[in-house]
């Protein structure tokens, strides 16, 4: 399940707009922000992706013609 935190809109103005959105990044959660008329914004880390593996091997030549040859 997804950790986030909740906040309303008044204790948003509290903090400026750096200090937020380094809260959001250092803790690695979800930031829920709460307005008056029911509205909820969320702001969220984007995940840090690892690099693919290098896979050893070749793709022989022709392969596409091979395949899609015999779909028509």
């Amino acid at each position: 399940m997804e950790r986030q935190d909740v906040m309303t809109l008044t204790e948003l103005t509290q903090h400026s707009l750096p200090q937020v959105l380094w809260a959001v990044v250092e803790s690695q959660r979800s930031l829920t922000i709460q307005l008056s008329s029911g509205i909820e914004i969320i702001i969220q880390p984007k995940p840090v992706l690892k690099a693919l593996p290098e896979l050893e091997g070749y793709v022989p030549h022709g392969w596409k013609e091979a395949i899609y040859d015999d779909a028509v």
